[in-house]
């Protein structure tokens, strides 16, 4: 019903001529149609109302092409397009799952040394995990434990790249150290060591800076014995005797705990340079049944699982993108 023919139709149709053959009629003038035969257009084709293209009609013309067909662009041309895409997908992804950030410092030597970039879990938050013993967290200052560390001033170029996650920002003063007592913990240092964590020594072989004690001989907080409150973890760096961490901040409004609304995410791998690539997974040493005297929640895989780069993830994301507009643009012009 949609294909309408346009034409005319022979005047010997009607009733006079029913039941008897139609004669032949001899050839048509120039410019008329033959008499005795349905026709289309004037060119032997219908035409579809519905899209406007033409279909082939009884002439057995093939169908002219659709000229309305979107052309498919080039890629430099879609390539502005991806990476506007890229950059949208990089900022949700530090937003909500993983972000880098750069180490300035030795006090986490030699597990991170100075320029290192590890990205951080920050999605396992969000569905009520919590700082567990042995893992690397980065948290916000809870209190001027950064008082008088000089505060780096970016270019352009680097403000750009801590918008999308590739750089850490400027603005926010942030710490990395290792989580040693949760909620519940009772943490001691007593001489060089070792550290105890409920009472059970911790060896702490693997992660400590060689040539460093466990435990500080001073008294400005290096031999100490403290309760972690619930909702707070107690954190050392691995550079013992160059970290500025909990044990040296038990004055400010905290205690030197840090509170766990304060933690940004658990450092699951180390992305830059490609030399230093490695995971931070927890020591076996807190592993040990004892510790568990502090009630510390089961220990999430999920973290594992997020090992990829911000960008990575985006371009992940682009890929099925870029796809399926390929498909559909393809699609658009076999019509």
């Amino acid at each position: 019903m949609g294909d309408v023919a346009v034409g005319a139709r022979s005047g010997h149709d009607g009733e006079e001529n029913r039941g008897h053959p139609v004669e032949a009629a001899g050839p048509a003038p120039d410019g008329a149609p033959a008499f005795g035969h349905d026709l289309g257009t004037e060119d032997g084709r219908v035409t579809d109302e519905q899209n406007g293209t033409e279909d082939e009609g009884v002439g057995g013309t093939p169908p002219a092409k659709n000229r309305a067909a979107k052309k498919q662009r080039s890629f430099w041309k879609e390539l502005p397009i991806l990476i506007g895409i890229a950059l949208v997908l990089a900022l949700l992804i530090k937003t909500f799952l993983v972000q880098a950030f750069s180490i300035p410092s030795a006090s986490m030597q030699d597990t991170l040394t100075i320029n290192d970039r590890v990205l951080v879990d920050k999605l396992t938050p969000w569905f009520g995990s919590e700082p567990e013993r042995g893992e690397i967290v980065v948290f916000h200052d809870p209190d001027d434990w950064l008082a008088g560390e000089p505060t780096p001033d970016p270019n352009a170029l680097q403000t750009v790249l801590s918008w999308i996650g590739l750089m850490p920002s400027a603005d926010e003063k942030d710490l990395i150290k290792r989580v040693i007592g949760v909620g519940g913990d009772t943490v001691e240092c007593e001489g060089t060591g070792p550290l105890k964590v409920n009472g059970k020594a911790l060896n702490e072989e693997a992660y400590v800076y060689p040539g460093n004690t466990p435990c500080s001989q001073d008294d400005q907080g290096g031999q100490f014995k403290v309760k972690v409150p619930e909702g707070s973890i107690w954190v050392m760096g691995d550079h013992r005797q160059n970290s500025r961490d909990s044990r040296y901040n038990q004055s400010d409004e905290h205690g030197g705990m840090v509170p766990v609304k304060e933690v940004v995410g658990r450092a699951i791998v180390i992305a830059w340079p490609m030399n230093r690539w490695d995971t931070l997974p927890v020591p076996d040493t807190f592993d040990q049944d004892a510790l568990q005297a502090g009630g510390a929640q089961p220990r999430s895989s999920a973290a594992a699982a997020l090992s990829v780069a911000p960008q990575g993830l985006a371009l992940a994301g682009v890929v099925p993108v870029v796809w399926w507009r390929r498909r559909r643009i393809a699609a658009a012009e076999t019509r």
